[in-house]
């Protein structure tokens, strides 16, 4: 293995023992490569030119482990749907830090890897379907511009797992900027565990926000950073009409990054009241609910954090409270600033708000495709269709056109994606894989959302929402 360049760091199994645990993945019988990212690889300084597919297998299974390896499964908790929960990695293994050409670190995961001391009664295994799903997401939202995990693999294992079916058993090798979640600090917090709270606070300013340092309260300038950074990714959801669906407090990263793709979806109609995910049985995390349930994540980081912000408890309620309330109007000015380049208006002017909102209430009342519309407006003519004909939408548009200036189509171009991973055409590339053993159309699909910024022809279909019966209604965890 060493000719694929690893540089192994694993700066988290430096960390106290009790946050994670030592296990190799379980061996699978027949494992087989399905996809490689070999963009991906290359900015990682991985040569996957030099590795035959048969070692890749066995490398991207866990069945081999490369050079400078320490795995773990890491340990944490969560609220989940606003159950609290002791967890753990009961289906994922990392297998160290490595240390890209550029000197960034990324966690080597594999998902689907076997059972580890967290797994409860799960079996630790993960389906063909979901992971691909996984890959083809989290690629997607990279080439939007959104910060996320990625995937640098997925190999089918030559087992059968077990769910509502019997599916084709998988791996998927996922590639982060840590697996430090809010989860993460409240699995110390719960136990009472100061030292190891205090080494997450190190090692988390140590990752990802250094600055932080010579800071007097490390912990405060942390919770202030994630409540910034969760404000910026909520908003860039918003943006391209992504709802997350399981945004439980073990989903939420530290360093800012979408993680977990399970039950996700894009809108196609505008509705700030959308849900797709199954066991979101009350739309806690609905399309328009997500700043909300990000705001009640973070209040539950403060409160993992409250015996290092302040040595008077008071004291460090009270800070806890300013800086997650200060997520309301961090999020707002985001979101704000995100609408305004996507409808090209520059500059800060006090009939945008109004401008933004006019138009969202007549998305919602015509049941319009939210990409399809701040695409049709990009090129600053009036859009085409009966439902444009509308004279509500008539003067909405002069309103609008009136406020623009030489640089509005181009920041909207830059800002509006003509292709999304939309629900219907995600599904039909899963059932072909799976079901048909045809990974064309998935590789098609990806090749479409790498570039997702710009019409190009011959691509009218990935533009296209879902027909009537093409619509996908629920979408479903896959654990």
């Amino acid at each position: 293995m060493a000719a694929l360049r690893w540089r192994f760091d694993n700066s988290y199994a430096r960390l106290p023992e009790q946050l994670f645990s030592r296990l190799n993945p379980t061996p699978v019988p027949a494992p087989r490569v399905i996809i490689l990212n070999r963009r991906l690889a290359g900015q990682l300084g991985l040569d996957l030119d030099l590795l035959p597919e048969d070692l890749a297998a066995r490398l991207f299974s866990g069945n081999a482990l490369p050079d400078g390896a320490e795995p773990i499964a890491q340990a944490y908790a969560g609220h989940q749907f606003g159950n609290f929960t002791m967890l753990g990695d009961g289906r994922a293994i990392v297998l160290g830090e490595h240390i890209a050409p550029d000197g960034g670190r990324f966690d080597i995961q594999l998902k689907g890897s076997g059972p580890t001391p967290y797994s409860r009664t799960g079996d630790g295994r993960a389906a063909l379907g979901p992971m691909l799903r996984e890959y083809i997401v989290s690629e997607a939202m990279h080439a939007l511009g959104i910060p996320t995990t990625r995937s640098l693999a997925v190999v089918a294992t030559g087992e059968e797992v077990f769910r509502e079916a019997i599916l084709p058993g998988a791996i998927l090798t996922r590639v982060a900027a840590s697996h430090l979640r809010v989860g993460t600090f409240q699995y110390a917090a719960a136990r009472r565990d100061r030292e190891g709270l205090q080494a997450l606070v190190d090692h988390a300013v140590a990752r990802h926000f250094p600055q932080l340092k010579e800071a007097d309260r490390p912990a405060l300038g942390l919770l202030e950073a994630v409540v910034d950074r969760q404000a910026e990714l909520v908003a860039e959801w918003m943006r391209v009409g992504f709802i997350h669906g399981v945004m439980n407090t073990d989903n939420m990263t530290i360093s800012g990054e979408t993680i977990d793709y399970g039950p996700c979806a894009f809108l196609d109609q505008y509705d700030p009241g959308t849900v797709f995910s199954s066991i979101d049985h009350g739309g806690r995390y609905a399309f328009g609910n997500q700043p909300v349930a990000a705001q009640w994540n973070l209040a539950r980081f403060a409160e993992a954090l409250l015996p290092l912000l302040a040595d008077d408890r008071n004291k460090a309620v009270d800070l806890a409270e300013e800086r997650v309330v200060a997520f309301e109007d961090r999020f707002r000015a985001r979101w704000l600033a995100m609408m305004c380049r996507k409808l090209g208006l520059a500059g800060d002017h006090p009939e945008d708000e109004t401008l933004i909102g006019d138009l969202l209430a007549w998305m919602a009342k015509n049941d319009a495709d939210y990409t399809n519309t701040f695409a049709a407006l990009a090129p600053g003519a009036v859009p085409h269709g009966p439902m444009f004909a509308d004279p509500v939408f008539a003067d909405w548009h002069a309103r609008w056109r009136a406020r623009l200036s030489d640089t509005s189509l181009d920041l909207m171009r830059r800002s509006n994606p003509a292709y999304i991973p939309r629900n219907h055409q995600v599904e039909a590339a899963l059932a072909a894989a799976v079901e048909g053993a045809d990974l064309a159309p998935l590789h098609r699909l990806l090749e479409v959302l790498a570039q997702p910024y710009g019409r190009r022809q011959g691509w009218d279909a990935y533009e296209a929402p879902p027909q009537p019966g093409e619509r996908v209604l629920q979408t479903f965890c896959g654990t």
